[in-house]
């Protein structure tokens, strides 16, 4: 059993320049960005914590949104410093992130896992573990293939890659909600990559 705090943190990996906008890399800004509207809420910047914050309450349980301004492969600085400030347990963090190994607009979720080469959740390795809660979200398309990774993940989301991934976000918004209330569910085991 995985024991977590009175608070929660979903965290969504991006980059924060407006360069990085569109891109398939900030699919977890993307995400938080439609449950911060849903919710009528303000992100506000914190030096403190190197991230935009917004926080809601869904079914009365407190969760921060939180947009790291690490820059996507030093994404764990950010989230050690509110673990550490709040005091909470890697069950008590959600982590929104692209992957590759998935078509475009798939949704997975997971406890824990490898990396899958993935820079950002490297560094969240390193600074808080892997036994944190995930949503993957799918960005590849077979007009990839012969192109590089970094190529891909730092490239613009065509307008149909866009509305697949918008049609996504209620979908995600209802993983985030059943999150917040304890009632995560897996669809990937945790050996699978």
């Amino acid at each position: 059993m995985i024991y977590t705090s009175s608070m929660k943190l979903v965290i969504g990996l991006g980059n924060p320049e407006k360069r990085y906008d569109n891109t398939r890399h900030n699919v977890g800004f993307f995400a938080l960005d439609h449950i911060a509207s849903m919710y009528h809420v303000a992100w506000k910047q914190s030096d403190k914590f190197h991230a935009m914050i917004a926080e809601v309450v869904i079914r009365g349980e407190k969760i921060m949104l939180v947009k790291p301004t690490t820059y996507y492969n030093l994404v764990g600085e950010s989230a050690r410093k509110l673990m550490d400030f709040y005091k909470l347990l890697p069950g008590d963090i959600l982590l929104i992130h692209d992957d590759l190994a998935l078509p475009i607009g798939t949704i997975r979720t997971r406890v824990g896992g490898s990396d899958g080469g993935n820079n950002g959740l490297k560094s969240l390795a390193l600074h808080i573990g892997t036994e944190t809660a995930r949503l993957r979200v799918g960005v590849w398309t077979d007009a990839h293939h012969a192109t590089d990774k970094v190529s891909v993940v730092l490239g613009r989301l065509s307008k149909d890659e866009q509305a697949t991934l918008d049609a996504k976000l209620p979908k995600a918004a209802k993983i985030i909600e059943q999150f917040a209330t304890g009632d995560f569910e897996t669809t990937t085991h945790r050996a699978s990559t």
